[in-house]
């Protein structure tokens, strides 16, 4: 059996084309004045861009890997048989790509053991990814340009830091509104480059904190490998890296304490 290092590589090559793959179907939907929006229960839209793009990355899977096992944000879970799971978002951003603004993006996480260890968010509207596997560093492509070393910024006072977040209704709805006006005061620019889109930034060191108050697995898995290769953190509100905790921060990795230290005050 090839070793673990080379399974994740080889997984990792194979995700950053299926997403690209499901970025092309994605596009053939995107600003288009049929497009149908579902609303699902949990009044979050839905479209056929969604389930078709996740059903093409589930049916690559089967075909290469077909021990891994799936989670995926609109089917139904796969379970795993040797330890790998998939994590997949076709549209993290949906809401974003209704509208027909470019930043949504397609993510793919791979957990190993429960441990996220590959992760891929890749920009559609935009032709950019970012990509990064345990041990093999953090990459981001813009367009055909040569693949490029993915890093934080240093920035080291949370007063100097770009802060981004996804929407103002998150804070209020999870009851944390007093969270996000202290970020905002302490921070020295806020913005609401949202969903995987405020994550990458961190990661391409083009912002310095992102705050996620609701998010779930399928948000989240794809962003821990990608942040810790960049040299910064995907934590919870409480510091941990989780990707249950219905809550998410990536930051670079000289203003970790201090974001987590507003986000405890009471």
């Amino acid at each position: 059996m090839p070793k673990i290092e080379s399974r994740i590589k080889n997984r990792l090559d194979f995700a950053v084309v299926t997403a690209r793959e499901a970025g092309e179907f994605i596009l053939q939907h995107y600003q288009s004045e049929s497009l149908e929006v579902e609303v699902k229960q949990d009044e979050s839209p839905v479209t056929v861009a969604d389930r078709g793009a996740e059903q093409l990355m589930r049916e690559h899977i089967a075909a290469h890997f077909p021990e891994d096992g799936i989670l995926g944000e609109e089917m139904e879970d796969k379970p795993s048989q040797n330890g790998f799971r998939w994590i997949l978002d076709p549209i993290d951003g949906t809401k974003s790509f209704v509208h027909g603004v470019p930043l949504f993006g397609t993510l793919i996480g791979l957990e190993l053991d429960e441990r996220c260890v590959l992760g891929v968010c890749r920009f559609a509207a935009l032709n950019e990814v970012v990509y990064a596997a345990q041990g093999e560093g953090a990459w981001w492509q813009t367009g055909g340009d040569t693949p490029k070393p993915a890093k934080v910024s240093n920035v080291a006072s949370l007063d100097k830091a770009l802060f981004c977040t996804t929407t103002i209704t998150g804070w209020d709805t999870t009851g944390t509104r007093d969270v996000f006006d202290r970020m905002c005061q302490r921070s020295g620019l806020t913005r609401g480059w949202s969903d995987c889109y405020g994550h990458a930034l961190v990661a391409t060191g083009r912002a310095d904190v992102m705050i996620d108050p609701e998010m779930s697995p399928w948000d989240a898995a794809a962003l821990v490998a990608i942040a810790q290769e960049a040299g910064g953190h995907f934590v919870d509100w409480k510091g941990d890296v989780s990707i249950h905790s219905n809550n998410g921060i990536s930051v670079n990795a000289a203003l970790k304490d201090e974001v987590l230290a507003v986000i405890a005050e009471s």
